[in-house]
């Protein structure tokens, strides 16, 4: 598990529930930035990883379990032509 690919399954588990990622930091009570791409990396080039709370708080407004989420991790990327 990389730090892209957890960045990816927040955007694809919030295209899941029909919301962008600013969308589904809202809907969960986060402010509505904290999934943007900008927020990804430190300044210094280091990764940033979400919290544990935010990924709490993404599953509990949305209903779902941590295996709904995870799902999305293991997804492999789509191919491009």
């Amino acid at each position: 598990m990389t730090h892209d690919d957890v960045w990816r399954a927040i955007e694809r588990f919030a295209t899941e529930h029909g919301m962008s990622c600013s969308g589904l930091a809202k809907c969960s009570g986060l402010d509505p930035t904290t999934f943007n791409k900008s927020k990804r990396w430190s300044k210094e080039g280091q990764p940033r990883w979400p919290s544990t709370n935010s990924i709490s708080k993404i599953l509990s407004s949305t209903g779902a379990k941590i295996q709904d989420f995870t799902k999305f991790i293991d997804m492999p990327e789509p191919q491009r032509d």
